[in-house]
């Protein structure tokens, strides 16, 4: 159970979730180069909705690569998703976590000050201009992010020149409730246990927009990316759950 209560009923299953995949999956989607970056694309040609999913720090996870075919395709809306590399290629490595040396506690400093969540969400406006002038038939654009990409759709939608309508926070790192202040849009953010409680409880009083704030107490900082054990029975439930969530968010306002 929660240690927030979901809100408007958005717990409900709203979506006919295909069987979770819990080993080798095979992504549905295909790479394309799209305004500067490799992208994967995943959706229906024809839908009018898309969603930019930025990935956690480890790049191309068959967890997350899943995840975005679920959302392309699982909702009574479809959506075309699309997933950029903005590491080129050169992700970190999931032998980092936990970080729990000196050794991988100056790889992951390193990495996030050469990747810093500000940089990322600046370079998005120009993107989805890009996207949109390839895909002229999408009207709308939701934002997602795990993890380190949690908190670029922070940054990202509290921004003036935002192009979302729509945010989605999974397990962010550098949850700051200050970001919050000045996000307008619907936003839903799903923590785990990893995530400050505290940080977590100040974030979602600062949100002025329609919002969904859920802690998914068991589940580890990244179990709906890449470090999610879809091997584990609970670690699949929990998954599930938390793509139903996002849909059901989206489609009350996307």
């Amino acid at each position: 159970m929660s240690t927030m209560p979901a809100q408007h009923g958005h717990s409900e299953a709203c979506c006919n979730i295909p069987p979770i995949v819990s080993k080798d999956y095979d992504a549905k989607g295909a790479y394309e180069e799209l305004g500067g970056y490799k992208t994967y694309v995943t959706g229906p040609s024809d839908t009018t909705k898309g969603i930019v999913t930025i990935f956690d720090i480890f790049g191309y996870y068959p967890q997350t690569l899943q995840g975005a075919d679920i959302l392309a395709l699982s909702g009574a809306t479809k959506y075309k998703v699309f997933i950029p590399d903005w590491f080129k290629g050169d992700p970190a490595s999931l032998s980092w976590f936990p970080p729990n040396t000196d050794e991988r506690q100056q790889k992951l400093g390193a990495f996030f000050q050469k990747h810093p969540p500000p940089v990322i969400a600046a370079q998005l406006p120009g993107y989805v201009k890009a996207l949109s002038e390839k895909h002229p038939e999408i009207k709308e654009w939701a934002l997602l992010g795990f993890c380190w990409g949690g908190k670029v759709v922070s940054v990202a939608t509290a921004s003036p020149e935002s192009p979302f309508k729509a945010g989605i926070e999974a397990h962010p790192a550098m949850v700051d409730p200050k970001d919050a202040e000045n996000i307008k849009i619907p936003l839903a953010l799903l923590a785990s246990k990893d995530e400050n409680p505290e940080d977590v409880k100040k974030f979602e009083a600062n949100l002025t927009g329609p919002k969904h704030v859920e802690t998914f107490p068991d589940q580890i900082h990244g179990w709906m990316a890449a470090r999610s054990d879809l091997e584990d029975e609970r670690v699949k439930s929990e998954y599930k759950r938390g793509y139903q969530i996002v849909l059901k968010f989206l489609a009350e306002h996307l």
